[in-house]
Formats: structure tokens, C-alpha cells, sequence
């Protein structure tokens, strides 16, 4: 047989095993595609195409482990903007109010649309954009706000005790999303990243992790490196369900100035990144930092407290993390419309444990996060819902209406810090005990009230903190 022949038919058998190697991985796409017509023809009702596809491909993808998912177009525009730190609307905060059926402002951001144009926390939305919010849910009325920017938005407003509403025109703009929060709100929109009753006390809490979380974070540090610099600090991250692995890293890095961060480790325990801190922090090592850790801290916030924890940078207060420690690439679908987001490797802290709770695991077993021996603390359902209800009236008060006086513990003694010479110039949580967490209107009084008073009062995670930075900066504690 001629060289020549013999080459064609090599070939030919090369692509032959190829092409049915292939068939033998796609034969369940025809499977899928007969399932899909058959659902489309047959069906009682008229079934859209897309709603089939997006069905078939949601079920495949969870079927696989709780983290991994499809996200729909609409759902993916959402999370980009989380995750990219910023969303386009006009500046203001809403929730559902249960007197009038309708949505109320929480509170309007300084210096965007809503605000300028008049609007303040209390204001009941009528309508919007002619969408009448009678029994809307919060989450289609947002989608009402949300829109390009530089286009038109319609509002109708009823302030309490006035008598008609008033109409409103607004633009819609680039509003920035906080990730980085303080304990008081300071002028113009901003954060005192200081207790109030305690101002030697820093306080950052991170309630999400996204592009510009790791920014905010060291401009917080920078601003208590001001004089009075600070004698300890508190991070709290409780209620954080996670975010980005960068962000954890880059915030671990500007309080380490050596040492591994996280390591991922993919498919057979193959290495996948290996995180190290660099040369430098942006708080000196002479100030104690407590991490504040509970149920629902997931994720990005594991990697920080995992690290913090391993290095002794922190000690580790609250209670145990959720045990998120799986990697999720999101991989775009349809030109970058959709995504799915799909578990790829696995967290290992510093120290080599893994953070995940896999399936079987027992509550012996290592994974999360654990409080440091002697700052465990647990809260009551009622303790949960409060801390929450007041934390968020709290937010919305300027620093001339808290209160100040004996129900508040005083401030550990000021020491002088050295300096260093190396730093540069908020889910609503499922009560522990069992028991339905409601917004009564009992709570929302109560909350109200005890928003304007030194949150160590209500609060015995925070109060537990406090305490150890004091005994640690040699100060007694306070007697709450």
C-alpha cells in the first residue's frame, strides 16, 4: 500500500475515534434536546424556549453542591454590580411598610439624586415610574429604581403629615456601594470608623467583599492612624456572607507584613494559588485587633479570620463561621449576558486545615472558624433580632442624636502608640435558639431606643470584644 494511502487512513481513523469520543459525551444533549421539544409541544400551557433552557441548565448545575449555580441575565447584572462595588439608581435605601402596603425610604445617600432633590428617610413611595407600590415586593420595586445611567426616573412621594403627595423627576446615576461601614455616621455621608463611647477604640465592619472593599479598608486604617491614633481595633465581620478572594487576601495583607494568607487547592488536591503577604501594613503590629465571627460569616470573611487567627495578627470572637471554603470560578455564557458559577478547588488556611464543611462533617470535626478560647459567646434569638434592628436605626442617626451618658461604659485610659515605620501615610440571621425571629413592633420600639445607647450595652459578641482589647492595651474592662 503506498506511504501516502496508508497516512489518509491513519487520519481517517484519528478523527473517526475523535468524533465518536465526542458523540459519546454529547449523547445526552439529543436526550435533552427530545425533552425540551417534548415539554414545548405537549405541555398544557405555552412554555417559552428560553424558560426551558434556563431551567435545564439550573438544574444541572445545582444538582452539583449548594455554591455552584446558573445566574440568569437579570441575575447577573445584579451580581456584577455587587461585585463590582456599585449599582445605578438614584441613592436611596427601601423596605416594605407594613401601614400603608407601600415602600418607605430608609434613608437617602448624601449628595445623590434622591437626597438633593429633597427626599429623607420616613418618605412612603406611591408610585414609580407610574408603577403604583401598593403590595409591590421590595425586590420588583428596585428593579423599577434601577436603570441606565442619565435616564429619567418618575417619583410620587407622601410625607407623613403633609396632604398631597409630591412629584418628583430624578436621573439616575452611578451610585458607589459600601462595604466598609463605622460605628456613627460623620458629615456628609461618611463613617467615624471609632466606638463612639469608646474613641480609642477602632471599629470597621465589613459587610461585603468586592473591587473596592480592600481600598476602603485601608483608607478606615489610615484615618485611625490620625491623631488620637487608636490603642485597639475591631473588625466585624458578622453577617458577611463573602465576596471576593482578593479582596480577603489584600485586606489580610495590610495588617501581615509576612507569611502565607490562603492557599486553593483544585481537582486531587492540586495546588492552585498560593497567597503570601508582602513587605509592610497599614496598622503597626503594637495595636491588638479582635475579629468579630458568627454563624453567617462565610467565605472571603473565613479566609480573613482563618489567617488573622494562624499568624496571631487577631484574636477570634463571636462564634463559629459557616464553613465556606470552596472556590467559585464564574465562567460567562451567552456572549457575557449569563454565567454559571461552578466550585473549583478549596480554602486552606495558613496552618493547612481546611475552612469547608463538607457534607458529612461533624461538628468535632475541624472546619470554619472557632472563637479564641474564652471569647466565645452565643446570643438568644432576642439578643440576634436586636442587635440587628438597632444596628440598622443606628446607621441611619447622625452623631448629635446618640446618647451619651452612665448607661454607657467609659473608654480604656489612653496610651501613647509607637510608631512604625513601615506603615504608609452589612441577610437577616436565623436566631440559635430555634425560635421565629419577627420584627415586632415591640422589637422596632425597643430597637429605636437602644440604637442611640453604646451598642456594648446590647450587644455581648461586641461587649466580649471590647473587654479583651482593654485587658490587652492594659486598661480594666468595663462593667456593662
Amino acid at each position: 500500500m503506498p506511504r501516502q494511502n496508508l497516512l489518509i487512513l491513519i487520519v481517517v481513523a484519528a478523527v473517526s475515534v475523535v468524533c465518536y469520543q465526542r458523540a459519546a459525551r454529547n449523547r445526552y444533549s439529543q436526550t435533552l434536546t427530545q425533552a425540551m421539544n417534548i415539554v414545548s409541544e405537549n405541555y398544557i400551557d405555552e412554555v417559552e424556549p428560553r424558560v426551558l433552557f434556563e431551567g435545564a441548565i439550573d438544574g444541572m448545575v445545582g444538582k452539583l453542591d449548594p455554591y455552584s449555580a446558573y445566574t440568569s441575565p437579570e441575575e447577573f447584572a445584579q451580581f456584577q454590580q455587587t461585585m463590582d462595588g456599585e449599582f445605578t439608581g438614584i441613592g436611596i435605601m427601601v423596605d416594605a411598610d407594613a401601614a400603608s402596603r407601600r415602600l418607605v425610604v430608609l434613608d437617602a445617600l448624601v449628595g445623590k439624586p434622591a437626597y438633593l432633590k429633597g427626599i429623607r428617610a420616613g418618605d412612603i413611595l406611591i408610585e414609580i415610574d407610574g408603577h403604583d407600590t401598593r403590595d409591590v415586593p421590595v425586590r420588583e420595586a428596585v428593579t423599577y429604581i434601577r436603570g441606565k445611567p442619565g435616564t429619567k426616573l418618575a417619583l410620587k412621594v407622601q410625607r407623613p403629615g403633609q396632604g398631597e403627595p409630591m412629584s418628583y423627576e430624578l436621573e439616575r446615576t452611578v451610585i458607589p456601594l459600601e462595604s466598609i461601614l463605622g460605628d456613627t455616621r460623620a458629615g456628609e455621608g461618611g463613617w467615624s470608623f471609632r466606638l463612639a463611647d469608646h474613641p480609642r477604640i477602632g471599629y470597621i465592619r465589613v459587610v461585603s467583599f468586592g473591587e473596592r472593599t480592600s481600598e476602603e479598608f485601608r483608607e478606615a486604617l489610615g484615618m485611625l492612624r490620625e491623631a488620637p491614633a487608636v490603642d485597639g481595633l475591631i473588625i466585624d465581620l458578622r453577617y458577611n456572607p463573602g465576596g471576593l478572594l482578593t479582596a480577603a487576601t489584600e485586606i489580610c495583607d495590610s495588617l501581615l507584613d509576612e507569611g502565607l494568607i490562603v492557599t486553593t487547592l483544585g481537582r486531587h488536591d492540586v495546588l492552585m494559588e498560593r497567597y503570601k503577604a508582602t513587605t509592610g501594613t497599614d496598622l503597626p503590629r503594637s495595636v491588638p485587633v479582635v475579629v468579630l465571627v458568627d454563624r453567617l460569616s462565610a467565605s472571603a470573611s473565613e479566609i480573613v479570620a482563618a489567617c488573622l487567627q494562624d499568624h496571631h495578627r487577631a484574636a477570634i470572637a463571636g462564634q463559629r463561621t459557616w464553613g465556606k471554603g470552596t472556590v467559585q470560578n464564574v465562567v460567562l455564557l451567552e456572549g457575557g449576558r449569563s454565567a454559571i458559577r461552578l466550585t473549583v478547588g478549596s480554602y486552606h488556611r495558613p496552618s493547612g486545615q481546611e475552612i469547608h464543611k463538607w457534607k458529612d462533617a461533624k461538628d468535632t470535626d475541624a472546619w470554619g472558624v472557632r472563637p479564641d478560647p474564652g471569647l466565645e459567646v452565643a446570643l438568644t434569638s432576642h439578643e440576634n433580632d436586636l442587635i440587628v434592628a438597632a444596628r440598622r436605626k443606628r446607621d441611619l442617626l447622625p452623631a448629635s442624636e446618640l446618647t451619651k451618658g452612665p448607661s454607657a461604659p467609659t473608654s480604656a485610659p489612653p496610651r501613647t502608640l509607637p510608631k512604625s515605620s513601615d506603615s504608609p501615610p452589612v441577610p437577616k440571621p436565623e436566631p440559635d435558639d430555634g425560635q421565629s425571629a419577627e420584627q415586632t413592633p415591640a422589637l422596632e420600639v425597643e430597637a429605636a431606643t437602644k440604637a442611640r445607647l453604646d451598642p456594648t450595652t446590647i450587644d455581648p459578641q461586641l461587649r466580649k470584644a471590647l473587654e479583651h482589647l482593654q485587658l490587652q492595651i492594659g486598661g480594666k474592662p468595663d462593667k456593662a
